[in-house]
């Protein structure tokens, strides 16, 4: 199929499957994140080595992802976007092969920086997959089948990994992904149509060295920044330096006659709103709750791992709880109405978190624990399918590759800040290790920064992403 042919060319059924398709990939993509924690310490034994060491393996599928990820665009243009998430997919699915068949520490970090590449182009070629054949009336249920990878996965994950580690061998945490993958890139090749290259388009290797050099640097910079002492040093200059290249790859993109990316799509409201500002901030405490949860449960409350998971399920089953509603509540409330009284309820249950002790009644935590699972799902709806409310088919390419790139940036952010404020009100308050009062602390100023938000977003047009939400305006 051509790719200047509107997105109406392609039948409902068959975009639901290509939705469905792209969110299977995704969630091999999120399992694979939320695994592999349980298994570091087996896999230490394994390597001989210690379980910190082992963090160089999820740095380097990290740093690998972004600096691979900015160039999904230009890739999707000169190759083709179907060729290119089905490379994806089978680049992934290799490198999980390898990861699972490594016996020593450098060969499992060699296998993490190809599966990080493989993983930094699925979400956002799958995005722009989805985009291309996906008209505005019909985004609203391909957004539902996108998002779920995300709320499902964290649920999965750390049981399903617990599981296989106990059970058989931590190696079939990774050869998990060998079914799930090759079924993937088949049904990338069946269903999914072909789309027009762009053959003649160069690479902009400034744009490129300058957007990776300025993403890998913010997210280590955040990575490390919860560390003490020469270590937070560090942080702190690999920070500046991703801000001053990050300043100097958006003044050459603006210039340069063939970007790497075009920035077209941040000068829509919709793009602006959900994805950098105030949408970053609801992507950053995203990624607070994860933390700050079972740290309050076990820290807290003193609960053992086991009881605190139980309870951080309950979160994630409001997660998935709302998602029936989420079109019916748009559609009669809209964008603006949705995305300011709903992250004010995200903004209010992080702050009623900050007041929960061991002594809570068990009936109210849980009813907590669902509002907050709920509204979180809601905002994270809303953010991913008005995105491209008022993207234009020629915008889409360059406005996935935004949108991955903020998204990466946005969720080490948040665990930064989250690892940050605990460490900050610690020494404030002099403990000599977190307890329940930098933890309340910490909570309330995740739920002041949601509140911002909210406001924020209450004051957008009345009629953002209408054609989207079908909601009528007055």
């Amino acid at each position: 199929m051509d790719a200047n042919l509107h997105a109406t060319d392609t039948k409902p059924p068959q975009v639901q499957t290509i939705a469905l398709i792209v969110a299977s990939a995704m969630f091999m993509q999120n399992l694979d994140s939320a695994i592999i924690n349980t298994s570091l310490p087996r896999m230490a034994l394994s390597f001989a080595v210690t379980t910190i060491d082992l963090s160089l393996g999820i740095t380097a599928y990290m740093l690998a992802s972004a600096a691979i990820s900015p160039l999904s665009g230009w890739l999707s243009d000169r190759f083709g976007a179907r060729n290119v998430l089905m490379g994806a997919v089978l680049t992934f699915t290799a490198a999980s092969l390898a990861c699972g068949l490594a016996t020593n520490l450098p060969a499992f970090v060699i296998a993490r920086l190809a599966q990080g590449s493989g993983g930094a182009l699925m979400m956002p070629v799958g995005m722009g997959v989805v985009l291309r054949h996906t008209a505005k009336s019909q985004l609203m249920r391909a957004s539902a089948l996108t998002v779920w990878p995300a709320l499902l996965a964290p649920i999965l994950g750390p049981l399903l990994g617990g599981f296989i580690t106990q059970t058989f061998d931590w190696r079939w945490n990774f050869w998990l992904n060998l079914p799930i993958g090759l079924a993937g890139a088949a049904a990338v090749f069946v269903w999914v149509p072909k789309d027009a290259r762009e053959a003649g388009r160069k690479l902009d290797v400034n744009g490129f060295v300058l957007c990776s050099l300025a993403l890998t640097c913010l997210i280590a910079g955040f990575q490390r920044s919860s560390v003490g002492g020469s270590d937070r040093d560090l942080a702190l200059g690999l920070i500046a330096v991703g801000l001053i290249s990050g300043w100097l790859a958006i003044r050459h993109l603006r210039t340069a006659a063939a970007p790497l990316l075009q920035l077209g799509p941040l000068a829509r409201p919709s793009f602006f709103h959900s994805s950098l500002f105030p949408g970053v901030l609801f992507r950053a405490q995203f990624s607070t709750a994860p933390l700050l949860l079972p740290l309050l449960f076990q820290l807290g409350f003193g609960l053992s791992p086991f009881a605190a998971g139980r309870w951080v399920l309950v979160y994630f089953v409001g997660n998935l709880g709302i998602k029936p509603a989420t079109s019916w509540i748009l559609k009669n409330f809209g964008f603006r109405n949705v995305t300011s009284v709903n992250g004010f309820v995200v903004g209010l249950t992080m702050v009623a978190c900050g007041f929960l002790t061991k002594n809570t009644p068990e009936i109210p935590l849980i009813l907590l624990l669902l509002a907050a699972g709920a509204s979180r799902s809601m905002q994270m709806t809303c953010l991913t399918t008005l995105v491209f409310a008022d993207v234009s088919n020629a915008e889409k390419n360059a406005a996935s590759t935004l949108l991955a790139m903020l998204i990466q940036t946005s969720a080490a952010a948040g665990v930064a800040l989250a690892a940050f404020l605990l460490a900050l009100f610690e020494g404030l308050y002099g403990a000599t290790q977190v307890g329940l009062p930098e933890l309340h602390a910490s909570f309330w100023v995740v739920g002041a920064m949601a509140l911002f938000g909210a406001v924020v977003f209450r004051r957008m047009p009345p009629d953002i992403g209408s054609e989207v939400s079908l909601h009528k305006v007055a």
